[in-house]
């Protein structure tokens, strides 16, 4: 029997600010936003502490223009999709690499008070996708989940 993977992500959070969504040149919307989930813990000395945790997204199609259209930041959303892991050149010529949820499932928790999100696919047209992420790997400062 072959050994098979899975490579499935399933996340509920906030967004940390708003989406940006771009058209690549088959005329489909491409949709980047980042999602900040937080996890409460008691350490060994019984003080509760918070950590948040900061996911990209890329999503595809028709659920990219209603991410656009419907969503801001701090909005919930539960989101689906696969892990994937990219690397590009930096503008100092280092490479760099960031991991990112390719989503091709996103349900609308709260917020701007849009349609109730859905389950239409991503899709493909992903090969034609080259993202921009600058020099940086994380949110900037200002960008609160909340």
């Amino acid at each position: 029997m072959a050994n098979k993977g899975l490579n499935k992500a399933l996340i509920i959070g906030n967004l940390g600010r708003d989406p940006e969504v771009r058209y690549i040149p088959s005329g489909q919307a491409v949709a980047n936003f980042t999602i900040a989930t937080n996890e409460r813990y008691q350490d060994k000395s019984g003080e509760w502490n918070e950590k948040t945790e900061w996911h990209r997204i890329v999503m595809f199609g028709k659920q990219a223009e209603t991410v656009g259209q419907y969503l801001s930041k701090g909005d919930r959303v539960f989101v689906e999709g696969r892990l994937q892991t990219r690397s590009w050149e930096g503008k100092d010529g280092q490479k760099r690499y960031t991991t990112e949820i390719v989503a091709n499932n996103m349900i609308m928790l709260g917020g701007s008070g849009g349609p109730g999100g859905g389950g239409e696919s991503g899709g493909g047209g992903q090969k034609d996708y080259e993202p921009d992420y600058g020099d940086s790997q994380a949110p900037p400062d200002d960008d609160v989940p909340f």
